[in-house]
């Protein structure tokens, strides 16, 4: 099955209902697949993020003597730029 996203915004009240901030390209009445993104409440600090992605097996290609591409000699220092 094709499917459109579309992305928006909205508030859900305390009756469980979402109000969205605008109205939908979308005529209905028509069945829809939601996902709903909400602000975790043990939002991490950025050191747990830091932290969280030196752990991560994902980045270990950066280990790679072949990923070094760049020497100290390559480029301007920041200070030189401005």
């Amino acid at each position: 099955m094709e499917m459109t996203a579309i992305e928006t915004t909205g508030t859900i009240d305390k009756h469980n209902r979402i109000q969205l901030d605008r109205s939908l390209p979308i005529i209905g009445p028509k069945r829809v697949r939601l996902i709903i993104l909400s602000p975790a409440d043990d939002d991490w600090n950025e050191a747990e993020w830091l932290q969280a992605a030196a752990q991560n097996s994902a980045f270990d290609f950066l280990n790679d003597p072949a990923e070094d591409i760049y020497t100290l000699d390559d480029g301007k220092p920041l200070h030189a730029a401005i």
